[in-house]
Formats: C-alpha cells, sequence, structure tokens
C-alpha cells in the first residue's frame, strides 16, 4: 500500500551509512599498450581516501599512474617520488629523493622503454608565482631526472608517436586556462645512444591561440598523424594533423557538431577518444569518441578518412578515461542512471553495433530500483539565453506526497566553478529524493559541456552570473509551465566555488533561499588570490575581471565575508580543520559575523581533514548533518 505523506518526510532505505560502505569509486583506466593489461584507480573513502592502482585483485597503490611493457609507473604523494613496479614484484622508486619536485602524465618511450616522459612542477620556489613547470625525461636506469621542454607556464599529455620520433604534446600560459589558449605542439625526437638521453627539435604549433582558442587531448593514429579537439567553431570537435605534411583539417565535415568531444582539463590524464580500429591507413581507421549533450554523455563512431558521424546506442550518461585496449576493443568508466559507475569494455568487432560488458562489479543499491529518482534535462529560456538545470523529482515506491502539495526542493551548485552536472547514478541525490525533496544541479552560466560561449558567460562576472542563474533556475522550476517544486521551500547547497555561490546567494538574494549549506566553501575572495596554488593563481582574474591589486574593491565587495550582515536564512558551514584552500578561520569569521547581528548559523569542523571530504566516517557525518538541517530549518519533523 503507497502511503501518502508531506514530501521531505519519507521514510527510506538509503542512509548516510549505506552510501559510505558502497563509496569505493573508480577514478581512472590505465591499459598497457605492449601487453594489453587493463588496470583501473580506486578512490577508497573507507581506507582514509587512498588510491590504488589495481588489476585483478593485485593492489599497487599510487597516484598518476602509466602502465608499459608490464611495469607500472606512478607518482607517490606523500614523497613526489616516481615509482616503477613490476606484477609480483615491490615498487622501486626512479626518482632522486626530493622535497620540491612533483612528477605526473607519464609517456614511455616506444623503443627505449627505460626512458620515461613526463610532467615536472619544480616547488624550490614555493610562492605559487614561482613555480616552475615544464617536461623532463626520467632515466629508470641510472634514475636520474633531465631536462626535456620547458618555457611554458604548464604542460599536460606528452605522447610519443608509436616509433618514437615525434612528441605531441599541449602547453599553455597565463592567465589562460587549458581550456581558453591550450596549445598542442608536436616536434622531432632524437635518441643519442652514447648519452642515453632523448632530445627534442623543430617544435611546431598545432592548434590553439593564446585567449582565443583551445586544443587538448592529443593521441596518435599512426606514426604520421594524430588527432587533437580544438574548439574554434564554438564547441570542441576532433582535428587531425599530417606530420609529414605540417597541416591540421577538421575530421567532422563540412560542418561541426555544436558539443563538446573533450571537456576542461581540470585534471591531468583524461582521455575522451581512441582509435577504435586501425587499418592499414587513415583510409580505413575509425575513432571511437564520446561527447557531451543535454547533460549527459553521447558515444560516436567517427569515420576518419570521409568525415561519417555515427551516434551509436549506449547505455551510459556518463563515460569518461576511454583507453584503447586492442582493435575494436576500448575501455572506459561508463555511469548509468541507476547504477553506480563501473569499469566497461566495448567490443565494436563488426564495426557497428557496440557490445558492453562490466569489467567492475556494479555496487547494489540499499534502495529498489522503483525508488532511484530519474534526472530530467530542463533547458530554461532566462532574458533569450539558455539555463541548462538537471531535475530530480522526489521518488519513492512507498509514498507519495498529499494531493496539491509541491516538494522542498535542494538545489546542488557545482564546483569549478567550470564543472558541469553530470547524470550518473549519484546516491547522495537518492539520498534526499528518496524522502520526498527534488533536486535540482544547476549548470549557471560559466559552467561547460555547453560551448565555449556558455563558458566565458562567467567571464568577469563570478559571483553575479552563477548567483542570478541559480536564483532564476528556483524561479523558473517552480512557476509555470513547469510548476515542479515550492518557491518557499528551496534550499541551496554547495562545496568549495559551489559554497562561495551558495554564500555569495544568500548575501545578494536574502528572500530567495529558505536555507544554505556551505560545504568548505570559500568566503574571502582576497584571501583565495593570496593563498591559491599555480594552476589557478590567475584564474581569478579571468572571472573577477582584473588581479586583486588591480580591482580590490571588486574582491571585496564579491566576497561573502564581507557582506554577512545581509544573510538572513538559516546557514549550515561544514569545514575540514586542515584545508588550506579554505583556511578555518575565514569559516570562523563569517560565523562570528552572522552570530553578531543575530542570523542564524551552525558550524561544523572535521579534524583530520582538508578541502572535500575523503573519510568515510567524515562523508557519513556531513550527510547526516545536511539533512538534519533540512528538516529542521523547513520543520518537516516535529
Amino acid at each position: 500500500m503507497v502511503k501518502t505523506a508531506p514530501y521531505g518526510t519519507w521514510e527510506s532505505p538509503i542512509t548516510a551509512e549505506s552510501i559510505v560502505q558502497n563509496s569505493v569509486r573508480v577514478d581512472d583506466v590505465i591499459v598497457d599498450p605492449v601487453t594489453s593489461a587493463i588496470y583501473h584507480i580506486e578512490n577508497r573513502p573507507n581506507q582514509g581516501g587512498r588510491n590504488v592502482v589495481v588489476k585483478t585483485e593485485d593492489k599497487y597503490g599510487g597516484a598518476a599512474t602509466k602502465a608499459y611493457n608490464g611495469v607500472v609507473y606512478f607518482s607517490n604523494f606523500k614523497d613526489g617520488r616516481v615509482y616503477a613496479v613490476k606484477e609480483g614484484g615491490q615498487p622501486e622508486a626512479i626518482t632522486p629523493e626530493s622535497e620540491v619536485h612533483r612528477f605526473a602524465d607519464f609517456a614511455i618511450h616506444p623503443t627505449q622503454n627505460h626512458l620515461v616522459v613526463a610532467i615536472l612542477e619544480d616547488h624550490t620556489k614555493p610562492n605559487p608565482a614561482d613555480v616552475l613547470t615544464s617536461l623532463c625525461f626520467i632515466n629508470t636506469k641510472t634514475k636520474t631526472v633531465h631536462p626535456l621542454v620547458s618555457g611554458a607556464d604548464f604542460y599536460a599529455a606528452p605522447s610519443f608517436s608509436p616509433d618514437g620520433k615525434h612528441l605531441v604534446w599541449q602547453q599553455w600560459y597565463h592567465p589562460d586556462m587549458p581550456w581558453e589558449g591550450g596549445e598542442v605542439h608536436v616536434s622531432e625526437v632524437s635518441y643519442d645512444a652514447t648519452k642515453d638521453e632523448v632530445s627534442v627539435s623543430n617544435a611546431k604549433l598545432v592548434g590553439g591561440k593564446r585567449g582565443q582558442a583551445s586544443a587538448t587531448h592529443p593521441f596518435w593514429v599512426n606514426n604520421d598523424t594524430f588527432v587533437f579537439t580544438v574548439d574554434t567553431s564554438g564547441f570542441q570537435n576532433p582535428s587531425l594533423y599530417t606530420v609529414s605534411t605540417g597541416q591540421a583539417k577538421p575530421i567532422i565535415s563540412p560542418k561541426a557538431i555544436d558539443e563538446d568531444f573533450s571537456l576542461p582539463g581540470w585534471t591531468l590524464g583524461n582521455a575522451y577518444g581512441v582509435v577504435a580500429h586501425a587499418g592499414d591507413d587513415t583510409t580505413q581507421c575509425t575513432l571511437l569518441y564520446t561527447a557531451f549533450r543535454e547533460g549527459r554523455s553521447r558515444l560516436y563512431l567517427l569515420t576518419l578518412h570521409s568525415g561519417a558521424v555515427e551516434e551509436l546506442v549506449c547505455p551510459y550518461v556518463t563515460i569518461q578515461s576511454v583507453r584503447r585496449v586492442a582493435d575494436g576493443n576500448i575501455v572506459f568508466i561508463g555511469g548509468k542512471t541507476d547504477q553506480s559507475p563501473a569499469l566497461v569494455q566495448c567490443s565494436l568487432k563488426d564495426y557497428s553495433t557496440p557490445h558492453f560488458t562490466s569489467l567492475t562489479a556494479v555496487k547494489a543499491t540499499s534502495a529498489p530500483a522503483a525508488s532511484l529518482s530519474q534526472p530530467h534535462s530542463i533547458t530554461l529560456t532566462v532574458e533569450g539565453q539558455p539555463l541548462y538545470v538537471v531535475y530530480y523529482p522526489p521518488t519513492n515506491v512507498e509514498y507519495r506526497g498529499p494531493e496539491g502539495e509541491l516538494p522542498p526542493a535542494v538545489m546542488n551548485v557545482h564546483g569549478g566553478p567550470t564543472s558541469h552536472e553530470v547524470q550518473g547514478l549519484n546516491m547522495t541525490i537518492q539520498y534526499f529524493t528518496s524522502r520526498g525533496f527534488a533536486w535540482i544541479g544547476v549548470d549557471y552560466g560559466g559552467s561547460s559541456g555547453h560551448g565555449r560561449k556558455y563558458i566565458e558567460r562567467l567571464k568577469g562576472n563570478w559571483g553575479i552570473v552563477d548567483t542570478r542563474d541559480c536564483v532564476l533556475a528556483a524561479q523558473g522550476l517552480s512557476s509555470a509551465p513547469h510548476t515542479l517544486i515550492d518557491a518557499k521551500r528551496v534550499v541551496i547547497r554547495g562545496g568549495s566555488s559551489g559554497g562561495y555561490t551558495v554564500l555569495q546567494a544568500l548575501c545578494e538574494y536574502p528572500t530567495t533561499f529558505a536555507a544554505g549549506a556551505s560545504l568548505f566553501g570559500i568566503s574571502d575572495l582576497v584571501k583565495l588570490a593570496e593563498f591559491t596554488h599555480k594552476f589557478e593563481s590567475q584564474y581569478m582574474a579571468k572571472l573577477l575581471g582584473g588581479f586583486v591589486d588591480e580591482i580590490p574593491e571588486v574582491y571585496r565587495e564579491r566576497s561573502p565575508v564581507n557582506n554577512a550582515s545581509k544573510i538572513k536564512s538559516p546557514l549550515l558551514i561544514q569545514q575540514g580543520i586542515l584545508d588550506a584552500v579554505v583556511p578555518p578561520a575565514q569559516a570562523e569569521y563569517i560565523v562570528k559575523l552572522i552570530k553578531a547581528n543575530n542570523g542564524s548559523v551552525e558550524y561544523v569542523v572535521y579534524e583530520g581533514e582538508g578541502h572535500g571530504w575523503r573519510k568515510a566516517e567524515t562523508i557519513k557525518a556531513a550527510l547526516e548533518k545536511e539533512l538534519h538541517f533540512y528538516e529542521g530549518v523547513l520543520k518537516l519533523k516535529q
């Protein structure tokens, strides 16, 4: 018998404890190009947030990782050194001891396997502006590190051609981020047997232009050609470069597709496309690519010679870390709306209909399938411009809401801020929807996956466009023609930069939201500019319209800590004691200001935690606290 009960009061089998018990997450996939062995990286909150590299039941440990010819290379977070390990063996350090070096994104020379190219961060001068990033090569025999390419502010995605005679990589310069002005370069590679070292020469710019176009994610098709994506059309679409002719051309023709075939490079090692069928030459070659449309990942087969594009039937709404195993055999991390992400093998032996097989166990949920809320992509129109949201209705097979009642809603603001909402199964969302809350994920202006122009909406307008779009999303979904939520019972929550938008929204629109929850959210932009790391050290200048010494008044005006007296809605702040990005002192100060103005605020600090929750016990406690806070504010349970 289905029970009728007020929204937000439903009993749910999904508990915080059940979520953390099944919280092991597949973060990346690594394929050995020589042996075709498949590995994956697991993040394990139940082990203090540790990352491990897994092949079947053999565990190695590490972070940034590469597998080649039976050897796994990884960068160890604790000491910054690179290690190599063979199956059944013990990890062996292959770089010298150093307290100031960091390595990532490895490329192994195809004929001289003991030479490994990597990104090197040199923190000899720890001030973010003084940290030096370059491409180096590691000689694993002598365990020495040597310079290779330098001069740019950042590097990513180094990759050797199959014969080892060319090297391709991405680089970019401040004040650009990689999705704003990333450049793809290719150079000739020489090997000196006497010195046992490699060198590069005749480097050429292939695609991308500072501040105007971003080229990214290159990979080789054969010794003479490689593929990358570039957003000259307004969307990241694949292009082909031929080394022998020095020419680049779009693969999809005659007109680009208004979808992004790669997403902003917030982390290293992402892959969105691979060679599906190599063929004898490029006329017989096909590529498998994932792209992003209407809030979901799509899967495409591209014919390299003709530019033909075929969308494949695919049950996965999130696809990441696409890797080639062999001809017609690809693996990726795939998530469905009703299943947690898993390592998936995609077989394309017949060139058309793909066959999918899960290589890792699909975690069972603590709720029946009928109680899992399904996402709905909704495009609102605001002042003639699109605003993208993902809506999850309250769903529980045992309950329904009273006739005529609209549900309370939890509005989630993603971080980044250049990130986006995804629609794969997220048990935190189901934790709330199964209790009778609606859930709204907002892709405010500045979010990725909707083209370059949409990202650039936030340029100079951080703290304005994002907060306005959250307010407009709440208004749009609570009124005709949608009328899906109760406008008076919308709470807003977010972490990191999402937490900043939460605080800013409560300051600038004090009557819109019934409550807010800031999870390690930024409150002081001046302090953030002072302490942030090199990668983002000039990002804020783009987002706010200048550097803090140029426009200090803007940084102060858009810092919630300076407008805390405007906050009228109850606020929950959750914080890690070891957070270096948002030091606890910032959270404590804004709490003090709110209390001084007789505002309602709860502050919870977690010991042993930094920026974002890693440990299972913290995830559990924070989630339970958040639910209890909303119930109290909305007076759902008396």
